[in-house]
């Protein structure tokens, strides 16, 4: 089983190739505000040093959110792009499953910085999501601290996390989830915890 997994919704960019029992894989720490001019061209290196072409994948996924918004559109877009062109299944994972599949047994809380102050979160028991996706506060993440091991991709603001391995996680969370692919591209859309700043001020 061949498969592309991308990963946009942070400043990282996440590219996993895997053929069989091979993954090609880039990743670049700080990708910042370029996957738009980035992506593609990873995809096709990874292609060009496993000798495959497009066609040759048999399903694509991605992560859907939490996160930058314009990073999670990319990643989306481009996914339902490659799937409809080749006629192929895709599969959504969400941010929280990339964090949380590091460890896949005890309870574990999924943690995402939103900035100031504020922590998009999902609760996790033995690989099982317990607390939907949500926007919290400090206050209430160390409520939860007391019952669940708070991971996170990366350095939170005033709080303490273990910080996991981005990549290792959007291959577990692809592999555990692989049986959910789907031909329905609408189901591949953006998990949007909160509104944009944009949207915000429209309301």
């Amino acid at each position: 089983m061949n498969y592309l997994a991308i990963d946009t919704s942070s400043k990282n960019l996440i590219v996993i190739l895997s053929v069989g029992k091979k993954d090609y894989i880039a990743y670049d720490s700080d990708c910042g505000v370029k996957h738009s001019e980035t992506l593609m061209p990873t995809v096709e290196r990874l292609l060009l040093e496993a000798g495959l072409s497009i066609g040759d994948i048999d399903f694509f996924a991605c992560t859907v959110g939490a996160g930058s918004f314009t990073g999670i559109r990319i990643g989306v877009s481009t996914v339902k792009a490659l799937a409809f062109a080749t006629g192929k299944p895709a599969l959504k994972v969400t941010s929280f499953d990339v964090i949380a599949y590091n460890k896949t047994s005890g309870k574990v809380l999924a943690v995402i910085d939103a900035g100031h102050g504020g922590y998009y979160v999902s609760g996790y028991s033995d690989g099982k999501v317990v607390i939907e996706p949500s926007y919290i506060d400090r206050e209430r993440i160390f409520e939860l601290s007391k019952e669940y091991t708070l991971l996170s991709a990366e350095k939170c603001d005033g709080i303490d996390c273990e910080i996991v391995d981005p990549v290792n996680g959007l291959k577990t969370a692809v592999k555990e989830n692989a049986d959910k692919v789907t031909f329905d591209l609408d189901e591949i859309s953006p998990l949007y915890v909160r509104l944009s700043q944009a949207e915000e001020g429209r309301k």
